[in-house]
């Protein structure tokens, strides 16, 4: 069977709890007889997952686009994320939101070693990977390895910082915009962002 994108998650999803394993090779084992028998792609598993795990990412791709397209917004939106979002139209219900801009030098990645805090009200439901002990583990201690797991690999000229997200605030990524970014509608940019640009997982 071809491996898609999500099959980069794998390592992260895996708890040490034998119930979570068990419950886990369960799932793969059903996924696998499914795409195998034609039922289902492995691409179209990947998409329901995703519907069903971050409903709200068109808002996220929302706020990018707007960020993309107009400079003072972008500036007003990294001094102040919550009312920036909020001025959208997009109702905020963490007490901050702090929104931090990838560049050529400088990579962000999001997590929350203490639970599972996360940006819901704009991104719907947190990963399985994002929540699992491995991830808020791994991601403070070995970044760049987690981040290859995602297929994303970072010269060594590239800073990487891990933010820790907690009960008072939430963190966004802004990801860089395309270099066409003057010639793509609007919607063509939110098609372009995902889940994984906002939390850092992705370059």
């Amino acid at each position: 069977m071809a491996h898609d994108h999500a099959d980069h998650h794998d390592a992260l999803i895996v708890e040490d709890d034998e119930g979570n394993l068990e419950g886990q090779i369960v799932i793969d084992a059903l996924r696998d007889v499914l795409i195998e028998k034609g039922l289902l792609t492995a691409q179209e598993v990947t998409a329901e997952i995703a519907k069903l795990e971050a409903p709200g990412i068109h808002q996220g791709a929302k706020i990018v686009a707007k960020a993309w397209t107009d400079p003072d917004y972008k500036r007003r939106l990294l001094e102040d994320g919550k009312s920036c979002i909020q001025e959208i139209g997009i109702a905020v219900g963490e007490a901050r939101i702090i929104v931090v801009e990838n560049t050529e030098a400088v990579h962000n990645l999001i997590t929350c070693t203490l639970c599972s805090c996360y940006p819901r009200s704009i991104l719907g439901q947190p990963p399985s990977w994002y929540i699992s002990k491995a991830y808020r583990a791994r991601t403070v201690r070995e970044p760049r390895a987690v981040l290859k797991e995602f297929g994303t690999e970072l010269g060594e000229n590239v800073d990487v910082i891990v933010h820790d997200s907690n009960a008072d605030m939430r963190y966004l990524v802004l990801p860089q915009a395309p270099a066409d970014v003057t010639d793509l509608s609007t919607e063509d940019l939110e098609a372009l962002v995902t889940r994984d640009h906002l939390v850092g997982v992705t370059r």
